[in-house]
């Protein structure tokens, strides 16, 4: 059957499907994946009787040979200017989010038209026979490399060299017909071809005002600003959803005030967290302009977005980000590497750093140690292992000790408050403290796993670089233990890398 499909006014497809699905439901998940559709819709089709669209509820009513469909999102839910909390959680409305995977483990090749998929069977089959390879047109050539370009931007909009070579290489893999002659891999000139498509995709959306490309126009000398053309901000640690536009139907003014009336709600003593969530979800866009653009301070976010410094919003905020679940991502990461990490703090080499003989002694000392202690002594060994002093960054205190006093010039860091501070690893924790930028941001987290988790999730919702004295502490901890970004890290990790992989 050949569809004429109605995205938008400006955007209108023209596909074939071989076989019609049964359902409704059936025909939306076909054009979903064909169109590289994401958010939630319903489709309408054009009746012959009333020459009107009228809504699609069985393939039936669809004429044999050719139809006309429309595509209607689902709207989001306007937001009303009632200061009710009760009114106004029925208004603000969770944003789905244009980016919602990680990079995949194995690169999903798209559909192309009609003609190049014939095209491709045709030359993949010839190739199958007698290993003949397919003369490309330059339309074809194009039209590959613009879905291409179109399908690796839902994922990420600055791939880096191995991300746009998994891309060649599963196009190749898919079509063997369009590996190139006289190369031994087959798919160099793919990824030099993507490389520059990527660059002239991106250009193309800067131009009509994609945010998270917009941003750096300044690097590029558009707007002539000095000081800042070297400084590009794009995703360093793999975001997914690094600096997204607003959401449809919202401006700066919309979301202004639905920041507003959160802030309301989280100054009462018992904030509907409900409504908070949606709101923060509804606002997120705002948000990471502020923080990408503007780089606040701490202090300043705190009064800004003082929801964002509570343990649900901070794993609610990465999970926008990154499209992962915080807790579960660093957990499963160590308890994976912990029995490995804990056989090499007891080598002979980490015996003559004296630090790490005090954990591993603490850790012996009562016996058979409980997995929430092995958590705590692999963390609060890993700085020592990498050969980085954490002396700054983790402080064990009394809570007779002045506060004042233990985060001077503590710029991040982990505070615990202990009855006994020569234990690196107290039986009992009075008080578990995340310190930022010289203030206490979030106190009561219980534990140091807990405390590495939300400063994590801190760190980048906030957009934080890592320090530099711990800069391979934190590569650890991102690549190793929570998987993310894993195929590129510096020697001393890949080296850590490949000994707990062996």
């Amino acid at each position: 059957m050949l569809l004429r499909v109605i995205i938008s006014e400006r955007d209108i497809k023209k596909i074939t499907l071989d076989t019609v699905p049964d359902t409704v439901h059936g025909l939306k998940e076909v054009l979903r994946s064909k169109l590289q559709l994401r958010d939630s819709f319903d489709l309408q089709y054009e009746d012959n009787d009333f020459h009107d669209f009228c809504n699609l509820t069985s393939v039936t009513d669809l004429p044999k040979d050719k139809a006309t469909l429309k595509i209607l999102f689902s709207p989001s839910d306007t937001f009303s200017d009632s200061t009710t909390s009760t009114q106004i959680s029925s208004c603000v409305s969770e944003i789905k989010l244009s980016r919602s995977h990680p990079w995949p483990a194995a690169f999903s090749i798209p559909t192309f038209s009609y003609d190049v998929e014939l095209r491709l069977k045709h030359g993949n089959e010839a190739y199958s026979t007698d290993g003949t390879l397919l003369t490309m047109s330059r339309d074809m050539q194009t039209e590959i490399l613009d879905k291409l370009a179109e399908a690796v931007f839902a994922y990420k909009a600055y791939p880096d060299k191995e991300e746009i070579k998994s891309v060649a290489i599963a196009l190749v893999e898919k079509h063997p017909c369009l590996k190139e002659r006289g190369s031994a891999a087959g798919w160099y000139g793919w990824k030099l071809s993507l490389t520059w498509k990527m660059g002239n995709y991106r250009s193309k959306l800067r131009d009509v005002g994609c945010k998270e490309l917009k941003v750096n126009t300044a690097k590029r000398g558009i707007e002539g600003l000095q000081g800042q053309r070297n400084k590009v901000k794009k995703p360093k640690r793999s975001e997914t959803n690094f600096l997204p536009d607003h959401p449809s139907g919202k401006d700066q003014k919309t979301l202004e005030h639905e920041r507003e009336l959160m802030c309301q709600e989280m100054k009462k003593r018992s904030p509907d967290m409900s409504f908070v969530n949606a709101a923060m979800s509804s606002t997120y866009s705002l948000r990471r302009q502020e923080i990408v653009e503007n780089e606040p301070p701490v202090s300043e976010m705190k009064k800004r977005w003082p929801a964002i410094f509570c343990e649900r919003q901070i794993s609610a905020e990465f999970n926008r980000l990154m499209s992962l679940d915080l807790s579960k991502s660093f957990y499963e990461g160590l308890d994976r590497h912990l029995q490995k990490l804990l056989c090499l703090y007891r080598s002979k080499r980490c015996a003559e750093i004296a630090e790490m003989r005090t954990i591993m002694d603490s850790l012996d000392k009562n016996g058979k140690a409980s997995n929430q202690r092995k958590r705590v002594a692999v963390l609060q060994g890993l700085p020592w292992f990498l050969r980085e002093n954490p002396s700054q960054f983790i402080k064990i205190c009394e809570h007779t000790d002045s506060e004042e006093e233990m985060i001077r010039g503590m710029t991040l860091g982990i505070i615990t408050v202990v009855e006994d501070v020569t234990d690196p690893i107290p039986c009992e924790t009075t008080d578990v403290a995340l310190v930022i930028e010289e203030a206490v941001v979030l106190r009561g987290l219980g534990d140091i796993p807990n405390a590495y988790v939300n400063l994590m999730g801190l760190l980048y919702a906030l957009n934080i670089n890592y320090p530099k004295n711990m800069r391979y502490t934190f590569e650890v901890i991102q690549r190793l233990l929570m998987n993310i970004g894993a195929d590129t890290c510096s020697a001393r990790v890949h080296s850590l890398k490949n000994t707990l992989l062996n």
